[in-house]
């Protein structure tokens, strides 16, 4: 999660559920984004219907869950899901719809992948209230860097609310390896963050930002390229540190 627009997050909950679904981990990905990027990118109809029945009318997941890969469910955003900003009434409960929903899911995943709005809104709030962990995209300049001193004051308000501290993680996005930029960002990253920033890096990739126009990962689109090693990568190790 991240309040900034084009930092990755949702070329990164696509190609992080399926690799490791690859890896023979069994995923559930929820697309809590009303512009259903994750939904279209697994190659599904962003009209069709799933967190917007879950967090409107609390229906079950079970009943909006769509096989999209061996190994990978989703659950589509839904066109209504915009609405769950609007709602007035409800209070504190609002925020915990998500939460909610996953603790009456009775099927067993070995990580439920959430892919969040650029915002801080009723959506973001039930994923940040619902999350045992989160993955912070943050690409290489210094508006990536303020919008996250900006999340970061939110993340505060969460963690005061739900009376614990939330263990996030942080990967650096469209990395230029020979960029200066990019490894001042990334030395500001570890200064700040220590070892809770990944030591994997997902480098600037064309064929990343070219696969979702097919409904396919990149591991499907261009299995050979940079960014398929990185997300491989990447959920080794997320898996091996044990980030769940």
């Amino acid at each position: 999660m991240n309040q900034k627009g084009g930092v990755g997050k949702t070329t990164t909950a696509v190609n992080l559920a399926h690799a490791l679904a690859l890896g023979r981990q069994r995923v559930l990905a929820l697309d809590l984004d009303p512009q259903a990027h994750l939904t279209t990118a697994l190659g599904v109809d962003a009209a069709t219907p799933g967190m917007d029945a879950v967090l409107l009318e609390g229906a079950p997941l079970v009943d909006y869950r769509l096989s999209a890969r061996d190994g990978l469910d989703l659950v589509p955003a839904g066109r209504g899901l915009i609405n769950i900003e609007h709602l007035s009434e409800g209070g504190k409960a609002r925020g915990m719809r998500l939460r909610a929903a996953l603790d009456a899911c009775d099927e067993s995943y070995d990580a439920v992948i959430v892919d969040c709005p650029p915002s801080a809104g009723l959506l973001g709030m039930n994923a940040l209230f619902a999350a045992s962990e989160l993955l912070i995209p943050v690409s290489s300049d210094y508006l990536a860097l303020h919008s996250l001193s900006r999340f970061m004051e939110t993340l505060s308000f969460v963690e005061e609310t739900l009376r614990r501290p939330l263990p996030r993680r942080v990967v650096m996005t469209r990395f230029h390896t020979q960029r200066r930029l990019a490894r001042e960002v990334r030395e500001r990253l570890v200064e700040h963050f220590q070892d809770r920033l990944l030591d994997t890096a997902i480098r600037e990739n064309v064929a990343l930002a070219e696969c979702p126009s097919f409904g396919e990962t990149i591991f499907e689109y261009q299995n050979s390229s940079h960014g398929a090693e990185d997300y491989r990568r990447l959920a080794e190790e997320m898996v091996t540190s044990q980030w769940h």
